[in-house]
């Protein structure tokens, strides 16, 4: 074998080198688009529910979200949909939440089973939030709904 010793050992350093920057970059490239951080959609539609939750002490920071899921059913049939947030707000703490605004067609009874079905998938799917904020524009309530898990004792 010709040649130095000290380019091949220098070689072999330089290739773990990039070995190891591409993998630091492909974990941290993994752990902020999964580390329970919410997507941002940079364009805040105007909606009256803005000003009602400035009034409440909330930042919005985010606009609409559209999630899509999908489904399959027995390995063969996939069914899709999805689910909307309406806004991303963020607390004088440091929370934040996704905002959901009251529809007509769409009324959330408020008992515990009611806001179970209609607003855990939104925590399921952001659990690092600090909660849901539900925006009633005819009402001009912000109602902040923060989730936890009953210890059985309230049978």
């Amino acid at each position: 074998m010709t040649g130095s010793p000290d380019k091949a050992v220098m070689a072999v350093i330089a290739v773990g080198v990039a070995v190891w920057l591409v993998y630091r970059l492909y974990v941290w490239i993994q752990r902020t688009e999964t580390a329970g951080t919410i997507p941002l959609n940079r364009e805040i539609a105007p909606h009256p529910a803005l000003k009602l939750l400035e009034d409440a002490g909330y930042e919005v920071i985010g606009g609409r979200l559209k999630i899509p899921l999908s489904f399959r059913i027995d390995g063969r049939e996939e069914l899709y949909s999805r689910l909307f947030i309406d806004y991303i707000a963020a607390a004088e703490d440091g929370g934040w939440y996704p905002v959901i605004l009251a529809r007509p067609r769409k009324a959330v009874e408020w008992t515990g089973s009611g806001l179970r079905d209609a607003l855990l998938p939104y925590m399921l799917l952001y659990p690092d939030s600090a909660g849901i904020l539900y925006v009633n524009t005819a009402e001009e309530t912000v109602r902040a709904i923060a989730f936890g898990r009953d210890d059985g004792e309230s049978d």
